[in-house]
């Protein structure tokens, strides 16, 4: 049986070759040895399924790695099928290559698109990564099979023999070179086996050979249950008289026993009704390292057209989306592949952690990319759908939950709906919005058909009456102008129902907090908006929601904030507004103000400043796309209209004293004020204003 002869490769340097970039980890020899062991056994499995082989009664399929730092080896066991002499010949001799020249010319590319796993038995070979020489013994399943033995040192050459080995399965040795000898180190191999094989479907030992540090105790001291022992017996001496001596005493050697490192049946392989909520968070801690509670998570299970299970967890966030990123483990059968691959998993997505494990999933040679293919893009559309049912059923079957985590998740579905417009179709009806007064609201929910409260019940003027059983009751004292604008108005349209399709938003509730209270005082709604991402976003659903419009709070005095007037009335403060304005476009020296006034309800409000939506929008957008230090001119003041309130003194006092010295000043103050009610004053408005305010205490004083 003795051979000996060149391995069948056409260049000689093919081991330099995978040694160099082959592998971009060269700790991911472990995976692949431990794999081809799990292989192995599922092989001599299938067999004794279909009646080829018969396994012995209580057989378990393990992998063993063993370390012994002293010998600077590391050897990996399994009970597979093992291999013939023939089997050793095709498997390990002979690498199907059609050139090292051609190889490294195919595949140096790691983008490349071909799908080449599996084509070739690379993963033996990633050990010549990391070891100056190879021993293979091994002992095939076949009846009347005899054991092989197989040597090669990292060249071309090799020697194989009849072996001594006396198991089913096969046995790697590998002797570390000097450059790597931190595998030898059992806490090192542990980390990587963790890392690669967690969850293997197959047991995985890892165990130590004896050192000199192995510990020694008396034969009486108290032990843990778990440690595993080997007696060492004194040495018995004869004695010139015939009778025998004891030399030393009865100890026992402390032997570490084989650690099991991998979970065979991890809860991705398992149905989602069999999984607890506990087994779901145990999961997370242990993966993890997490353990603050996920949200939620999602259990993918897919037969068709592809294979694919999973676990995807939405953790708890408490920073900016830009700046998150989660971790998302991918397995091929149960063999970690990689983190983070980040073509399977939707771009909005990122912040997930999770697992998934695919085993149609084409990669690159050396299973650390995967190469560019229509059918990753469709595993990544898969998730996609996956992640908008759970969360639309969520919204439909648990909305109080729902509630809860809609501001950690919400940037990251509407960055979902800005960059995927199926996944914006499906969350559509089930995009959250936060109203004034806490309550989350759906799309559909905030476009309900609502009355308009047209009239404030606080700011009515009311006067006491008698009815006819002699009680007092406050009456509403209509002028005859109100009258005939409530009478106008009511036969414009007295059959159809007023609809609005305007959903009103807030972007800062600290510095729009009059606008709120003015809209609370009508009786209207608003939603909050504060996330840089919201801008593009509502833009987004109202060219998906037709008719649809988002307005800022502060873009208009909408009519509800008004009291009725004549037209009389409205005549009048035209005018009224055409002098004022003349004073104050001369006083603030901004020629493009308009000036209206109106005769709003709350009459605490003495000016407002409005910027119409359109034109926010066209400023924000000039902002983005302008060049740095680049002055915008006064692009920033056109569409600004200053809304006096008819019914506050200062602008009463302004309007009966158009030509007092003090005129310019209150004018100048109602703008500042109305300002400050959008965004802050530059640091030259803001100490101007504080003089003028200052002034116009002092005015009080005399």
């Amino acid at each position: 049986m003795a051979k000996s002869g060149s391995l069948s490769i056409t260049s000689e340097n093919i081991f330099p070759v995978i040694k160099k970039w082959l592998y971009s980890d060269h700790d991911i020899f472990y995976r692949e040895l431990v794999s081809n062991g799990c292989d192995a056994i599922t092989k001599l499995k299938k067999l004794d399924m279909m009646g080829e082989y018969s396994l012995p009664d209580g057989f378990k399929g393990k992998i063993q790695v063993i370390c012994d730092p002293d010998k600077k080896t590391l050897t990996f066991i399994d009970n597979g099928l093992g291999m013939t002499e023939s089997e050793v010949d095709e498997y390990i001799n002979q690498i199907a290559f059609s050139g090292a020249t051609d190889f490294i010319e195919k595949y140096k590319d790691k983008s490349n698109a071909d799908q080449i796993i599996g084509h070739f038995g690379l993963g033996f070979y990633s050990a010549f990564m990391v070891a100056d020489e190879v021993h293979i013994d091994t002992l095939s399943y076949q009846k009347d099979a005899k054991p092989v033995h197989w040597e090669c040192d990292g060249g071309t050459e090799f020697s194989m023999e009849e072996g001594d080995y006396d198991q089913v399965g096969t046995k790697i040795t590998l002797f570390i070179n000097e450059d790597c000898l931190e595998f030898c180190n059992y806490y090192r191999a542990q980390e990587v086996l963790k890392k690669y094989c967690s969850f293997m479907p197959f047991e995985i030992y890892l165990s130590q050979k004896d050192t000199k540090e192995t510990s020694i105790i008396k034969l009486e001291e108290k032990l843990d249950t778990d440690t595993v022992l080997e007696e060492i017996h004194p040495t018995v001496k004869k004695k010139d008289d015939g009778t025998e001596e004891k030399e030393g005493e009865e100890k026992l050697k402390i032997v570490k026993r084989p650690e099991l490192l991998n979970e065979t049946t991890p809860l991705w392989t398992k149905s989602p009704n069999e999984c607890t909520r506990e087994e779901y968070l145990d999961f997370y801690r242990k993966v993890f390292k997490d353990y603050k509670e996920p949200l939620f998570w999602i259990h993918l299970n897919m037969d068709y057209p592809f294979n694919l299970k999973g676990i995807l967890y939405f953790p708890k966030i408490n920073m900016e989306y830009e700046s998150i990123e989660g971790t998302i483990k991918l397995y091929n059968n149960q063999v970690f592949v990689a983190d983070n691959i980040k073509e399977v998993i939707p771009e909005f997505l990122m912040l997930l952690k999770g697992v998934i494990d695919c085993p149609d999933i084409p990669l690159n040679v050396s299973r650390s990319a995967l190469q560019n293919d229509g059918f990753v893009t469709k595993i990544s559309d898969y998730i996609s759908k996956k992640v908008a049912d759970k969360l639309s059923g969520m919204c439909k079957t648990e909305k109080e939950e729902y509630d809860k985590y809609w501001d950690d998740i919400a940037p990251f579905i509407k960055y979902g709906c800005l960059k995927d417009d199926k996944f914006c179709e499906k969350m559509n009806d089930y995009i959250l919005f936060k109203n004034l007064d806490g309550k989350y609201l759906t799309l559909p929910e905030c476009l309900e058909v609502k009355p308009i409260d047209t009239e404030d019940e606080e700011n009515k003027d009311t006067t006491t009456a008698v009815d006819e059983n002699g009680n007092k009751v406050d009456v509403e004292v209509v002028s005859e102008g109100d009258q005939e604008a409530a009478d106008a108005e009511k036969s414009e349209d007295d059959s159809e129902e007023k609809k609005e399709k305007t959903i009103y938003y807030v972007t800062d509730e600290q510095q729009q907090g009059s606008y709120i209270a003015m809209f609370k005082a009508a009786k209207m709604d608003a939603v909050i908006l504060t996330h840089n991402i919201d801008q593009p976003f509502i833009q987004q659903l109202e060219s998906k929601n037709e008719g649809v419009h988002f307005q800022r709070i502060d873009a208009d005095v909408s009519e509800a904030m008004k009291s009725k007037t004549s037209k009389k009335a409205e005549k009048e403060f035209e005018e009224q507004a055409k002098e004022i304005g003349d004073i104050m476009k001369k006083a603030l020296k901004k020629e493009q103000l308009a000036v209206k006034i109106e005769k709003l309800k709350n009459k605490k409000v003495a000016s407002v400043l409005t910027l119409s939506e359109q034109t926010r929008r066209m400023q924000d957008m000039m902002k983005m796309y302008s060049v740095q230090g680049m002055p915008m001119g006064d692009f920033g003041s056109e569409g600004e209209t200053l809304v006096l309130n008819a019914n506050h003194p200062l602008v009463e006092y302004v309007t009966a004293n158009k030509d007092s010295e003090n005129a310019a000043t209150i004018c100048k103050q109602l703008y500042d004020l109305a300002k400050l009610q959008q965004a802050p004053l530059s640091p030259e408005e803001m100490a101007e204003f504080v003089a003028r305010s200052n002034e116009i205490m002092l005015l009080l004083t005399k």
